[in-house]
């Protein structure tokens, strides 16, 4: 028996390709980018159930319209544009699902940050080098070491330290999350602030972009790429840092302007910068934040993995369907709201 599933997204071709490539057989999917409010009313009609990829508002009018439906599940897990009480009037489940490559992203962020902290590209080198001219050599017991024989300077921690996320949404909620323990200071900007509820879960506080780039002690940009965040992290929005400030980023490349923050991390204007994704990829010879890296500047640059790539990568992206199956087959669901 086949079930007609409505699956809405905000990312491009390839995904959806991808996700509609590992769907079950017994699925009947109707996948839409961003659909208007009307051309989702159309398709739902009829529809058992609805995947609502990372975000999308879910009321009471739109529930109107779809008498078939009897699973909503969310995929990532931000649910605040979901009307559960709508939902729980109707009889029609709720459950979300976290996102795996969006947790790994959000971990490797806090490894950015860390590695950044304690200037890991300079100790590596150094490490690796196993040069002379440092301290004396000695065999280690328990009352002899060498405690930073390397006499490294600022290597700091990053417990108590205030974090700004640039551009929020899945991976913001993942980061917040795990800097929980670390007790830092979480502030926010986009568009449109969260609610309330959501800001008291995550710990996070919401401020203008200007006080965000002026009180961080690490940014984190994690803007999608339009025309209007292209290169949006520029040379004025650099100098609005203080000085000891990091920035990282594991969003959209294109948006930050790689020659501006090269030469704000070589001068000292700022004090580290960690990048995943840039403006060309692969990484060119010749791109300034690689010769700035490649000079002893406190910079680290990943190719584009903060994704992760597992060995079952196919299969983790069919398991975002298995709370669909869970529910046809009348499993109990984790992650269930409603």
């Amino acid at each position: 028996m086949t079930t007609k599933v409505v699956f809405t997204t905000e990312r491009a071709g390839r995904h959806q390709r991808n996700a509609l490539k590992m769907a079950p057989e017994n699925l009947a999917i109707t996948m839409l980018r961003e659909p208007s409010r009307a051309d989702l009313k159309a398709v739902l009609g009829g529809s058992e159930v609805l995947i609502s990829e990372r975000r999308g508002v879910i009321d009471a009018d739109l529930l109107n319209d779809a008498p078939d439906l009897r699973l909503i599940l969310r995929l990532g897990s931000l649910s605040h544009d979901i009307d559960l009480e709508a939902a729980r009037a109707r009889g029609v489940v709720v459950c979300w699902r976290p996102q795996e490559g969006v947790v790994r992203v959000a971990e490797h962020l806090v490894m950015q940050m860390v590695a950044l902290l304690r200037r890991l590209p300079e100790a590596l080198a150094i490490a690796r080098e196993a040069a002379d001219g440092w301290a004396p050599r000695l065999t280690t017991d328990e009352d002899n070491f060498a405690f930073n024989w390397s006499e490294r300077q600022n290597l700091l921690g990053l417990h108590d330290r205030t974090v700004g996320i640039l551009g929020f949404g899945e991976i913001g909620a993942e980061l917040a999350r795990r800097l929980a323990g670390w007790n830092c200071s979480m502030l926010y900007h986009r568009r449109s602030r969260m609610p309330e509820d959501v800001e008291r879960e995550l710990g996070l506080t919401h401020c203008s972009r200007e006080q965000l780039f002026a009180v961080s002690d690490v940014l984190v940009c994690l803007l999608p790429y339009s025309a209007q965040t292209r290169l949006s992290i520029d040379t004025v929005a650099i100098a609005k840092m203080k000085p000891s400030a990091l920035l990282v980023s594991a969003g959209s490349g294109g948006v930050i302007d790689e020659l501006a923050l090269a030469q704000a991390v070589r001068s000292g204007q700022l004090a580290g910068a960690a990048l995943d994704t840039f403006a060309v990829e692969p990484l060119e010879n010749d791109n300034p934040l690689v010769q700035a890296a490649r000079g002893g500047a406190n910079i680290m640059l990943t190719p584009h993995v903060a994704g992760g790539s597992p060995p079952d990568a196919w299969e983790e992206l069919g398991r975002m369907y298995q709370p669909v199956l869970d529910y046809l087959a009348g499993n109990s669901l984790s992650f269930r709201l409603v």
